[in-house]
């Protein structure tokens, strides 16, 4: 192998091995002092040039990056896994059981305001969407979920949600005893519900 082509191969290898763009004289100081290195830059950029790498010059460097013309090909989108806040997974719960479902009604059956990203959270994910305005005053936003939400929970239709005899198996969802309105020296006493985390 000629000295020229040596030299290619280290200047090549030097390349590939720095995270960060080279310049001319940290690649001087691993080749001999007659070295051509203009050269043999030109010679690699000029080698490289139409393939999926390119050899360019950067904040007065050089290094390999990918062609430009490939980057919408090498886009790579990840999924980023998060755990939903407690309120986000309630208002999810009142959406799939109560839907269509305006905001104002979402808060009433949870007793709490809805916080401001919480259904933008739910669209996010794919789960919910708007669908619709209610007749009256306002006209709000009418919720509902998604086939993605379907898709995500392993439904074939809603009609797979969990009733409350499985909630209650499954221990998600404890009903206090009922008292009797006398026993309770209320007139409208009713049992109350809760959700445990």
């Amino acid at each position: 192998m000629s000295g020229r082509a040596e030299q290619l191969r280290l200047v090549e290898a030097l390349l590939f091995a720095v995270a960060e763009p080279i310049g001319q004289e940290a690649l001087a100081r691993h080749l001999d002092e007659a070295a051509d290195i203009a050269g043999l830059l030109r010679e690699l950029a000029e080698s490289y040039a139409g393939r999926g790498v390119n050899l360019v010059r950067l904040a007065g460097g050089w290094t390999f990056r990918t062609a430009p013309d490939l980057a919408d090909k090498l886009r790579v989108e990840r999924p980023v896994a998060r755990k939903l806040s407690r309120a986000a997974v309630e208002t999810l719960a009142v959406i799939a059981y109560h839907q269509p479902v305006t905001r104002a009604e979402i808060e009433q059956i949870r007793g709490v305001a809805l916080g401001k990203g919480t259904i933008d959270t739910l669209m996010e994910a794919g789960w919910v969407r708007p669908k619709g305005r209610r007749a009256g005053p306002g006209r709000p936003l009418l919720w509902v979920t998604t086939p993605g939400f379907l898709v995500h929970f392993g439904l074939d239709s809603l009609n797979e949600l969990p009733g409350l005899d499985e909630l209650r198996a499954a221990g998600l969802l404890e009903l206090t005893p009922f008292i009797l309105p006398e026993q309770a020296g209320e007139k409208d006493a009713e049992p109350e519900v809760r959700i445990e985390p």
